[in-house]
């Protein structure tokens, strides 16, 4: 019997919804703030759906973001309460693995304002030396160019844990990366910093469709986690921007979005999941798809 990894949802999306707040710079960091029980919530949900991976809400908890809003020192017991949040969930669901994820650094999708790949790696070393003696692996996010995704690899292979790179594309050309580059031109990187797998996330599900099909012939496990928006706007893109600035579709329910998700893997995907605006429901609609297609979840 064939194998899928089912990763969760949204995590800082959801917590951003279900804290019912106005947005921040800050996005679901500020969130478990204040409400410090709510992603061990969230992670529950999304195991109870179905998933097999808990990602840990540490997306935006990165140096350079904290230290803008001057709380950079609370960076140690942030990271050890989201690693907590996620393997509380995984022990009372009884089982899964817990993925320690690491964002892109200055900001979402802007590469063009992301230090080199030797100075990312420095940036990343904190957080890295955090989570991977915790964690099951590793899963870098929403890198937008083959610089950005280098700087993040030289920093999570060195603890020796599986590392996961997930690659975002232009959300109306899956063929080539927000910054422009071709997606083909990633592979080079993935291989020469042995990455473990290959993911697109947080495009599209339209461009992931077109950026699976590219990241078949690269020779690594892959996949993909597509998000909800209409699209990443201009407003989006300018300094400490909210969710605000981006517009959720309405016609992802969890049907289409399992469409989707499903042809990805008849192409060959292993690893599928949700991004931003990609709930329980879409999980748990995910769940029942692979179960009914004969693939056993891992």
């Amino acid at each position: 019997m064939s194998e899928v990894v089912l990763l969760d949802g949204s995590v800082g999306q959801e917590l951003v919804k279900r804290a019912g707040k106005k947005p921040t710079p800050l996005w679901s960091t500020t969130v478990v703030m204040e409400h410090p029980e709510m992603a061990r919530e969230v992670h529950g949900a999304y195991f109870r759906a179905g998933a097999t991976i808990a990602s840990t809400n540490t997306y935006t908890m990165l140096r350079d973001r904290l230290a803008r809003e001057g709380l950079q020192e609370q960076l140690p017991a942030l990271w050890a309460q989201a690693v907590k949040a996620a393997r509380d969930a995984r022990q009372e669901n009884g089982g899964g693995r817990v993925a320690g994820v690491l964002g892109p650094l200055m900001a979402s999708y802007r590469p063009d304002i992301c230090p080199p790949p030797e100075e990312a790696e420095v940036l990343y070393g904190d957080i890295v030396a955090a989570l991977s003696p915790n964690v099951d692996l590793l899963l870098i996010e929403t890198m937008s160019s083959v610089a950005q995704a280098e700087g993040a690899l030289r920093a999570a292979k060195k603890p020796g844990v599986p590392v996961w790179l997930a690659a975002t594309v232009d959300d109306f050309d899956g063929g080539k990366l927000r910054s422009g580059e071709n997606l083909a031109d990633l592979a080079p990187t993935l291989h020469q910093y042995n990455a473990d797998a290959v993911l697109i996330n947080c495009s599209r599900p339209e461009a992931v469709t077109t950026a699976v099909g590219i990241i078949a012939e690269f020779g690594l496990p892959f996949g993909g986690y597509a998000n909800g928006f209409e699209r990443i706007t201009e407003g989006f893109l300018e300094d400490a921007p909210t969710v605000a600035a981006l517009r959720e579709r309405n016609d992802l329910t969890p049907p289409v979005y399992a469409d989707f998700a499903m042809d990805w893997v008849n192409k060959g995907a292993t690893i599928i999941g949700g991004c931003c605006e990609i709930g329980t429901e879409h999980i748990a609609e995910l769940a029942s798809r692979i179960a009914a297609a004969g693939f056993r979840m891992v």
